[in-house]
């Protein structure tokens, strides 16, 4: 899928994967509900705050970004896999890093977002 199909099918999620790139914390914010929960490398955080902390020192410090490679169909899920690189600690990482994202959304936000390193 690319970014104008995401942009159209998926708003929030692409809204999400532009700020992000954008290492720009505001409006990574922006795409989050106020009650909303990131598990990323078995880390749970809950609530803004704790999530704007996680942003902030996860992606934005780290300089992350993403590129999508794959957005799978699921009923109930947006399950979007994605190139991760950054300045972030690499060790013990492969070259190529893919994590595979599964949002939720409800009224234009995200309300989950479950961050995982499949292995194949």
């Amino acid at each position: 899928m690319n970014s104008t199909a995401l942009t159209d099918t998926l708003p929030e999620v692409a809204a999400y994967i532009a700020a992000v790139n954008a290492y720009d914390l505001d409006a990574i914010m922006a795409t989050f509900a106020a009650d909303a929960m990131v598990n990323d490398a078995h880390r749970e955080f809950t609530g803004i705050a704790s999530i704007r902390a996680w942003a902030r020192r996860d992606l934005v410090d780290d300089k992350v970004t993403m590129t999508v490679t794959e957005v799978v169909p699921h009923p109930t899920l947006t399950i979007l896999r994605a190139r991760y690189d950054g300045e972030y600690d690499k060790t013990n990482l492969p070259d190529e890093l893919i994590l595979t994202n599964y949002f939720t959304t409800a009224d234009g936000k995200i309300t989950s977002l479950i961050i995982v390193h499949n292995q194949p």
